[in-house]
């Protein structure tokens, strides 16, 4: 199986050594997850956003290429070929402001466009959206946050899903979407991250296609 791996963080995935004012357990845990897929036997292909200098601001020429149905950015194209090419996609990024950081909601902006991944029928009877993305078998989300769970789901009513899930992915017919969130981060202790992190990889290198 080949996995796409989206990953957000400034630090890149680079931070995923413990050292201090170097790491990022955002990183730890795709690093984690990249373990496990690799020792499935699973292909990783990871898009490293920070790393690859990758631009989330929606130019005016991207916006022209989204009504005309094109792509000119040499890097959407790569991205988009590569997401096209993957049976399953992996999010990994912190939750800032209750929300993900600004270079994956770029990703959904520039990347997951139309005639790319869905098309739209306005004159459809019920959802309006098909579903191009059809070798995508299924959507994982890690995020990382310092909130505790329960007040992100039910205080705040867990906004990433409804963002990435709801109004991304399950709208333009992806199945198959879950959510692994590692909450109350700050007061974890060494023992309790590591096995987050041990937990992580048994489950990546368990993941089937549905």
């Amino acid at each position: 199986m080949r996995v796409a791996i989206v990953f957000d963080h400034p630090y890149t995935l680079a931070s995923a050594d413990n050292i201090p004012h170097r790491r990022s357990f955002t990183a730890a845990v795709a690093a984690a997850a990249i373990r496990g897929l690799t020792i499935a036997g699973h292909e990783v292909d990871v898009m490293d956003l920070a790393a690859d200098g990758f631009d989330p601001v929606m130019s005016r020429d991207d916006l022209l290429d989204w009504r005309l149905h094109s792509m000119s950015d040499p890097q959407v194209i790569d991205y988009q070929r590569r997401i096209a090419l993957a049976d399953h996609l992996v999010f990994a990024f912190p939750i800032w402001w209750e929300a993900m950081p600004a270079a994956t909601k770029g990703f959904l902006d520039r990347v997951i466009t139309k005639e790319f991944a869905f098309r739209e029928d306005p004159a459809a009877k019920g959802n309006p959206f098909t579903n191009l993305l059809t070798g995508l078998r299924g959507v994982t989300l890690l995020t990382v946050m310092t909130t505790p769970d329960k007040a992100y789901r039910w205080w705040f009513r867990d906004p990433v899903t409804k963002i990435l899930f709801k109004g991304t992915f399950d709208k333009i017919g992806v199945k198959n979407l879950k959510w692994r969130n590692y909450a109350s981060i700050t007061d974890r202790t060494p023992a309790q991250r590591s096995e987050l992190l041990a937990a992580t990889e048994r489950h990546f290198a368990s993941l089937q296609t549905p």
